[in-house]
């Protein structure tokens, strides 16, 4: 029994220690959409899409990469109107970044030569804004397998060592109390109730991570807040529903998503806003992975709420 406790506890602080290795030399596993390639040109129309797929399935090799599924990026785009392939604006990519959790964005070019087919890849971060370049060259018959797995490679490489450009740095609690304090000085701030259902593989959980972020960054930012054992009625109710799920397995880390949607309305039932936001988070456990999720999501609304109910 002591041989076998004493294995276990090896595991346990050989895989912390992994984890722990790889933030601090910056190789945190980041998530990335692909997007469709533009493959406008006659001589290489239709490859766009079929390069990308295959640069999808590329990527989802890395150890430090994840990849946003291409029919769960193809259903977010469609609902918000984007189109899978074309030119990406800063604000699109922003945009998609809130919506899936991708901390990166990849979409490109295909064009042929007179000797030579061309990809072009550019990456650029969803919060930061920053782009870098990469391309493939081939001859005009190359497989296009080939040319998807050499950029892919190329792309791996500049998400994983530029990754500290590519995605803003780690917000602490105080940081964003602090900002949310300066967005709400000199207003009055509403007594508030916060009630978040909150949800995993379709079970309810007892102690909701969402909930308990956002109340506690409210809290935290000068809001009063009011509970059902509290005998003064709310100024402000925000309600809704968090949910997370298990995204996939690399190695000993465990990636899950998760979504968070609100409602703040006032005590006579107006209301003042809608909103919701979805992230992504690594562990290495699932329970941990998924409430981090729940956790950074809740703290991308507490900001944005905190500025609307304020009067």
């Amino acid at each position: 029994m002591k041989t076998l406790a004493r294995i276990v506890l090896t595991a346990v602080l050989l895989l912390f220690g992994g984890l722990a290795g790889a933030r601090a030399a910056g190789t945190d596993i980041l998530t990335v959409a692909v997007f469709d390639l533009e493959s406008n040109d006659e001589a290489v129309r239709g490859l766009g899409p079929k390069i990308s797929a295959l640069l999808t399935v590329n990527l989802s090799t890395e150890p430090q990469i994840i990849c946003v599924e291409r029919a769960e990026l193809e259903k977010v785009l469609g609902e918000q109107e984007l189109g899978l392939s074309g030119n990406v604006s800063a604000d699109t990519a922003a945009k998609v970044g809130s919506l899936t959790g991708a901390k990166v964005l990849v979409t490109g070019r295909v064009m042929k030569t007179d000797d030579q087919i061309i990809v072009l890849g550019k990456i650029i971060g969803t919060e930061t804004g920053r782009v870098f370049g990469e391309a493939v060259y081939g001859q005009p018959k190359a497989p296009i397998t080939d040319l998807s797995k050499e950029l892919a490679k190329k792309i791996a490489t500049v998400v994983t060592q530029k990754g500290d450009v590519l995605v803003a740095k780690v917000e602490t609690l105080e940081d964003r109390v602090k900002r949310i304090k300066e967005a709400v000085r000199g207003k009055t701030l509403p007594s508030v109730a916060v009630r978040i259902g909150e949800q995993h593989f379709g079970q309810r959980v007892t102690d909701p991570a969402a909930e308990t972020e956002l109340a506690k960054i409210l809290d935290e930012s000068g809001f009063k807040l009011v509970d059902e054992k509290s005998t003064n009625r709310a100024d402000v109710v925000i309600s809704g529903d968090a949910f997370s799920a298990f995204g996939l397995r690399k190695g000993n880390l465990v990636s899950c998503k998760a979504r968070v949607e609100v409602k703040a309305s006032k005590n006579n039932g107006d209301l003042l806003t809608v909103d919701r936001q979805t992230s992504v988070a690594v562990d290495i456990t699932e329970q941990t992975a998924a409430k981090t999720a729940l956790q950074n999501a809740a703290a991308e609304l507490a900001e944005r709420l905190a500025v609307k109910i304020a009067k």
